[in-house]
């Protein structure tokens, strides 16, 4: 008998699979749709291969001849013929770094995007808040062009929109970090559009020897030592006025002493007549006197009667040119002038006198404000960068900060914003005198190089070419001088 307890279980249903919508589509449909489809499919695959060919063509080239080889002599010789390419390339960088980076550089650039930048890109501008979302889609900045130049590698990025320089700036730091690097300076290179240079090493380590004396010189360009690009750094004197600011040893004197180098066949003809003030008793222009018209040696009346003896040439050169020039020319017959004073702040600061400093002052004023056209130009080297010190910094319209103390000097110098784009003078070695960020007005970026460096042969050198003295090697006899 059979248990009333006992149901039937009810039937199941089978499940049945869900089929994508686009099978349900008419006949039709699919025989419009299917070769459309085919045919962005093969667009969309066609743009990817272009692109990796745009930004790894090195890599891209080198694969396909890879996959051609493994073709046409089969794996086991591919492979002993790359084994020896990668064996020659790591013997070439061994004995020869330098050659290896300038011919390899093209290499080294895309393995280092591929495997540095567009490896982590994502994941890094996420962590640094520099993506964005708007109605649920993410926007993230595009990785660019890559260029590795072995001490730095330069990453174009275009930002996303609403973005500022400023937040990568900010960022700068981590950016660094993240992509294993030194340190990270962001530069405009057009709306929309920046650089980041990603520093691995310094390239000014080493001191630059000064070049041989030359016959002439450009007082629009003279050449003051290399850039950290390797490039020649070259300043302006006509119509320019430079501060230089650096601590004790920061190396202001081989600044000093370039410009003199570079300007001393100007001198010897007489073109270019130098003026200096030195209040520490000659220690640094009293090594080559005869480079200068006229020197002073400290900073009591002498030193102001020169000052104001400048001042009132630069008020009769200007009215002399009314009505027939705007600006000195070498054509005026009369000599640019350059006044260099070795530390402006026992001139203008220090000075007990109340009475010598306001005239001090007042004399420097007037010679930086209304000596560019008449052909005066000024060289001042300070240590003390605050306004109590230097009150008229903004009329030196190029301003160049050596080592400093504080990074709030560094704004003081080369002007708010710029220690952001990388400018950090306060964290120039001691061990690199020499080493210095300059600025010049109308330029956004700053300039990282080093002054030539000036030994105490080169500066009797300089003296024997200014005087004119030559020198013969007299033979000895005896341990006395024939």
């Amino acid at each position: 008998m059979r248990d009333s307890r006992w149901v039937d279980p009810a039937p199941l249903e089978v499940a049945r699979p869900r089929l994508p919508w686009w099978t349900m589509l008419p006949g039709w449909v699919k025989l419009v749709v299917s070769p459309i489809a085919l045919a962005w499919v093969l667009v969309w695959f066609a743009a990817k291969v272009i692109r990796l060919c745009w930004y790894y063509p090195a890599l891209m080239t080198l694969l396909a001849v890879a996959l051609w080889l493994d073709w046409w002599a089969g794996h086991y010789r591919t492979g002993a013929l790359v084994s020896v390419v990668v064996m020659a390339l790591f013997v070439w960088w061994w004995r020869s770094v330098d050659s290896y980076t300038r011919w390899c550089r093209w290499l080294r650039t895309e393995m280092r995007r591929l495997t540095i930048y567009a490896w982590d890109w994502r994941t890094v501008m996420r962590l640094s808040n520099l993506t964005g979302t708007a109605k649920g889609r993410e926007y993230r900045p595009k990785l660019k062009r890559v260029r590795s130049e072995g001490w730095r590698d330069k990453v174009r990025v275009k930002m996303i929109k609403g973005q500022a320089p400023e937040q990568w700036a900010e960022r700068a730091s981590g950016l660094a970090h993240s992509f294993h690097a030194n340190s990270c300076r962001v530069r405009v290179v057009k709306p929309g559009r920046i650089e980041l240079d990603l520093i691995h090493s310094d390239p000014l380590t080493r001191p630059v020897p000064l070049p041989d004396l030359t016959v002439s010189a450009d007082l629009k360009r003279i050449t003051v030592g290399r850039t950290e690009t390797d490039k020649p750094w070259r300043i302006r004197l006509l119509g320019n006025q430079i501060l230089v600011v650096g601590v004790q040893g920061a190396g202001k004197g081989s600044l000093l002493w370039s410009v003199v180098w570079a300007l001393a066949p100007l001198i010897k003809t007489g073109m270019v007549r130098l003026y200096g003030i030195d209040p520490k008793g000659g220690m640094e222009l009293g090594q080559c006197p005869e480079v200068f018209h006229k020197v002073v040696y400290d900073n009591g009346p002498d030193a102001v009667a020169l000052l104001e003896e400048l001042a009132n040439d630069v008020r009769r050169r200007a009215g002399n040119y009314r009505g027939l020039r705007r600006l000195w020319t070498r054509e005026s017959g009369e000599p640019f002038t350059l006044l260099i004073v070795d530390e402006l702040a026992d001139v203008i600061a220090y000075q007990t006198d109340k009475k010598l400093k306001e005239r001090a002052q007042s004399a420097i004023q007037t010679i930086t404000s209304q000596g560019r056209a008449p052909g005066f130009a000024t060289l001042a080297l300070v240590q003390d960068p605050r306004k109590e010190i230097v009150p008229f910094r903004n009329l030196f319209t190029t301003r160049i900060a050596m080592r400093l103390d504080e990074p709030t000097q560094v704004d003081m110098v080369l002007g708010d914003g710029v220690r952001e784009r990388g400018a950090e003078a306060h964290e120039i070695s001691e061990l690199t005198p020499g080493v210095a960020w300059a600025k010049e007005d109308g330029k956004r970026e700053p300039v990282r190089a080093r002054a030539f460096y000036a030994t105490d042969d080169d500066l009797w050198d300089l003296r024997a070419y200014v005087n004119g003295w030559s020198f013969e090697v007299l033979p000895f006899a005896g341990g006395e001088a024939a």
